[in-house]
């Protein structure tokens, strides 16, 4: 995977020695200002407090990974790592998320999880009853949550990813099957959520400008075939007059 040049080759690794949690939190920072120094930006997590996350959104990202006894061992040192401020960089693209860790080596490492596109079913399903409502899409929009619709997205099998479709590489020397650079850039989606909940539409490969066309069409429709209820009960002249006993 392509990420950036500046990288030097991991294939000869040798692992580093201990490095306290403020130690590491410096050396991003560190790392950070030198690469902007070389034109290269990056998009570090910030965590503002002891949660990682407040909102609805970024709550449950967090929650559904937490439920999977998959990633139990090593959920705790990854959400360590997000709310110290080593993930220098995140990238939520469609289907894809790209990440850079710093961990104990010098530089940090490169990550990339995929995840699996959403069942067209479940995305269908989404689409049909967000816009039976235009008020769940505009709350969905504005970064609100529709409670009503908690259970499609928060429930076996629903939206969120389950494990099965959650795919990811580390260059880090770790053999586990989740290293907890890629438990911290997994939490680091949750934050992320918090400020921009589409991008979990965007992850999951749903076309959020399709929803809201469908929301506007079903409110169209709705108000057309109220207006011609009201415009069956017209009376005409005669209906009137018997009405009135004219």
């Amino acid at each position: 995977m392509a990420y950036y040049s500046d990288y030097d080759d991991y294939s000869n690794f040798n692992r580093p020695k201990y490095e306290s949690v403020a130690e590491r939190k410096n050396k991003a920072e560190e790392y950070v200002k030198k690469m902007a120094a070389k034109g290269i930006i990056f998009n570090p997590v910030v965590i503002d407090g002891k949660q990682i996350a407040k909102k609805w959104w970024g709550i449950m990202w967090c929650k559904n990974l937490e439920r999977y006894s998959d990633y139990a061992n090593r959920l705790p040192r990854g959400k360590s790592y997000c709310k110290n401020g080593n993930v220098i960089d995140l990238k939520i693209l469609e289907g894809k998320i790209q990440a850079l860790v710093m961990g104990s080596a010098k530089k940090p490492y490169i990550l990339e999880i995929e995840i699996d596109p959403i069942d067209q079913v479940k995305a269908l399903d989404i689409s049909w009853q967000c816009s039976k409502k235009i008020h769940n899409v505009e709350s969905l929009v504005q970064g609100e949550f529709p409670k009503d619709m908690e259970d499609l997205f928060f429930q076996e099998n629903g939206l969120f990813p389950s494990p099965k479709e959650i795919h990811f590489f580390c260059m880090c020397p770790d053999s586990a099957k989740m290293c907890k650079h890629v438990a911290s850039v997994l939490y680091a989606v949750g934050a992320k959520l918090d400020e921009d909940p589409l991008l979990f539409f965007k992850l999951r490969g749903i076309d959020i400008n399709t929803l809201v066309e469908k929301a506007i069409d079903n409110r169209l429709e709705n108000l057309l075939a109220n207006a011609e209820k009201v415009t069956s009960r017209v009376y005409d002249e005669a209906d009137i007059a018997e009405l009135f006993q004219l």
